[in-house]
């Protein structure tokens, strides 16, 4: 029997990373990996499609990430050999609350923090079982590049492997239920980034179900609708509340309706993201150690890696006029910046929301080249409550795209 502080049961982002931050504080730490650590994102997810996003060519870019992805897991493993923490490669089955089994050893842990992520979300179609048809995990593992490729889904995943797969010289096809791509970002500047693809040679079909998959005129078909929490039945002996779909209740310090017993990550579906899971990471064990953080949950930027990029923090405009919320729409353009021009970089357009009242940035919504760069910047501000008359005195490098920001005022 092992005995230990917290057990973390996966690997990924959010749990090497509140392992790690626990053990320097001091605490035990168990974490449990029944797979490769680095979890979806390193393995199969944000890693590898970076990768992908920056090579040449498939060839190129499928030799890149058996070089890449080893390289960042052994580094996850040196996080993990910490002498606080105890790495068990192996399945976590809940025996109560506070015991779990994990390759026949027993481990009794004080706090339990939950980390297992997410899977695909597959859609139930005529077809879905046909040989074509993958998921983004599947897409990766192709040996050849598809002459056709068809994509079910014009979110984020979608997006990328859309501008991955068109560059590499594959023909894509891009069909979407929804009236546009990528409901997260503003609708205007989702529609001049589908647009630029749109120039780049990717077919989308906006508007459109899928009723059977037989109907797809392709070699490889994407399943991109999305991923949802995995929650292992033999976890749930925890007795915490959840939701198959939603994912686990948890309240704001992500400590589930069980005391003591946490989920972090795409586990509980607040905040699907790598980033967001490691700062969830981290509010959570600092509710364990009792201490207080000033950890900004309601400001979350996110950023799409298709050509251009694309990226946004806070609400969209539609959002702010559906809320009755008094804002200023302050408008940038790329064309107009001598970095971009430079660099042979036009295409771009950013627009920076305010409020009427105060001037405090409300959020900023941007597709171009480095626009997850700018939204970062302005996320930063917005967590220190900056106004726009505040920006407006911040001194920029000049040439850069960073300007842009000021460009609007």
């Amino acid at each position: 029997m092992t005995k230990t502080d917290i057990i973390v049961i996966g690997a990924g982002p959010g749990g090497y990373r509140a392992a790690e931050y626990a053990a320097k504080q001091g605490l035990r730490v168990v974490i449990a990996e029944e797979g490769e650590v680095g979890g979806t994102c390193l393995n199969v997810g944000c890693i590898p499609t970076k990768t992908y996003v920056h090579s040449a060519t498939f060839t190129e870019a499928r030799y890149r990430m058996t070089t890449v992805i080893p390289q960042l897991r052994s580094g996850i493993e040196s996080i993990l050999s910490h002498p606080n923490i105890t790495l068990l490669r192996g399945h976590a089955s809940s025996v109560s609350p506070c015991e779990f089994s994990v390759c026949g050893d027993t481990v009794v842990a004080k706090h339990t923090i939950i980390a297992t992520g997410s899977e695909t979300k597959w859609l139930p179609i005529p077809g879905i079982d046909d040989s074509r048809v993958v998921d983004s995990t599947g897409l990766l593992q192709l040996e050849s590049l598809p002459k056709k490729l068809c994509i079910i889904g014009a979110g984020v995943v979608g997006m990328e492997f859309a501008s991955i797969f068109n560059r590499f010289g594959s023909e894509v096809t891009v069909i979407e239920y929804l009236k546009e791509c990528l409901p997260a970002l503003d609708s205007d500047i989702a529609k001049r980034l589908r647009k630029t693809m749109e120039k780049q040679g990717i077919t989308f079909k906006m508007k459109t179900a899928v009723e059977n998959v037989a109907d797809i005129d392709a070699d490889v078909i994407l399943m991109a609708t999305g991923r949802k929490p995995r929650i292992p039945s033999d976890l749930v002996a925890g007795g915490f509340e959840y939701d198959e779909r939603k994912g686990i209740t948890v309240d704001e310090n992500f400590e589930t309706t069980v005391k003591g017993i946490y989920a972090i990550g795409d586990v509980n579906g607040k905040q699907m993201l790598a980033h967001a899971a490691e700062m969830q990471a981290v509010r959570a064990v600092n509710h364990i150690l009792g201490r207080r953080d000033g950890i900004r949950f309601d400001i979350m930027p996110a950023a799409i890696f298709t050509k251009p990029e694309a990226a946004c923090v806070g609400p969209t405009e539609d959002l702010l006029k559906e809320h009755g919320i008094n804002y200023e729409c302050h408008k940038a353009f790329w064309r107009a910046n001598g970095k971009a021009l430079a660099m042979n970089e036009t295409d771009g357009m950013l627009k920076l929301f305010s409020s009427a009242d105060n001037g405090l940035i409300l959020g900023c919504h941007a597709f171009g080249a480095h626009a997850a760069d700018i939204v970062q910047e302005v996320s930063v501000l917005m967590c220190r409550d900056t106004t726009v008359n505040q920006l407006q005195d911040m001194v920029h490098i000049h040439p850069t795209l960073g300007e842009i920001l000021k460009t609007p005022f």
